[in-house]
């Protein structure tokens, strides 16, 4: 019961502030309907995806790719009419739109994203803007935000650690400690500490959850080892309770469900 009222007032707030972000979808399916607001600062995406939906390329597909406690994927137009038991879920390479990865957006439940190729072959970290993903997700402690975070951070302060304190360095301290020149020692101390702090904090790689980010995976839910590597261009604003549904169906190997979920697109709101 609290967190239903948890979700309806992460629902609620999303839906106050509409106004500022105008355009709002709605994504049909046979087990329940959901309704998404796209966001003003990812118009590539929202462009992009307004288009299709208004041409009906998504109407029709299924979800095709659906994982408990992460994710649920359709669009795919390999999946209009599929088979039971077909692999489908291939991209367009015609339909890629350029990354709009925003630090302020992360996969809290109900967050909708844009698949890509990975890095090795998509360096650019282009969209395929053809299907798209829902953030199913799951709950986080507070102490398990922490573990994420120390296991990101601490290979990296060792590297910078093991690069600003050279044997040139760790040499000129053991002599001055052994010379018990205590002023200098403390100085030369304090000019690596800072030298390492300076580094670490302008390290892109360095996680730190935001308070918002802590209260959404603690609370409602999500997926935070996704954060920053896809874009993330609207969230669910009502239907999360489709989203459970959808992601709770029995799969096949290909992560399929036995069951087609076919979806269709409507712009209710542009």
């Amino acid at each position: 019961m609290i967190r239903t009222l948890i979700i309806f007032a992460f629902s609620l707030l999303s839906t106050l502030s509409c106004h500022a972000q105008s355009k709002v979808v709605e994504i049909s399916t046979n087990l329940g309907t959901m309704k998404f607001r796209l966001y003003d600062d990812t118009p590539k995406h929202r462009d992009a995806f307004i288009e299709l939906a208004k041409e009906g390329y998504y109407n029709g597909t299924l979800f095709y790719r659906v994982i408990q406690d992460f994710l649920i994927q359709g669009g795919s137009k390999s999946s209009k009419g599929a088979a039971p038991g077909k692999r489908i879920g291939y991209g367009d390479p015609d339909k890629t739109v350029d990354d709009e990865i925003l630090s302020q957006y992360f996969h809290k439940k109900g967050s909708l994203c844009a698949p890509r190729q990975p890095d090795e072959i998509n360096p650019y970290k282009q969209s395929d803007i053809s299907q798209f993903y829902i953030v199913k997700g799951r709950l986080y402690t507070s102490g398990e935000i922490d573990t994420i975070e120390l296991a990101a951070n601490r290979p990296i302060r060792n590297k910078i650690v093991q690069n600003v304190m050279t044997p040139e360095i760790r040499d000129e301290l053991k002599r001055l400690k052994d010379e018990k020149k205590v002023d200098e020692f403390r100085e030369l101390a304090e000019s690596v500490k800072d030298k390492i702090e300076t580094e670490y904090s302008l390290n892109p790689g360095v996680i730190k959850f935001s308070e918002a980010e802590r209260e959404a995976y603690t609370t409602i839910g999500g997926y935070p080892d996704l954060d920053g590597k896809f874009t993330i261009f609207g969230e669910c604003i009502a239907g999360f309770e489709v989203i459970d549904k959808i992601a709770s169906l029995s799969t096949d190997k290909n992560d399929r469900p036995f069951t087609d979920v076919k979806i269709t697109v409507t712009v209710i709101k542009n």
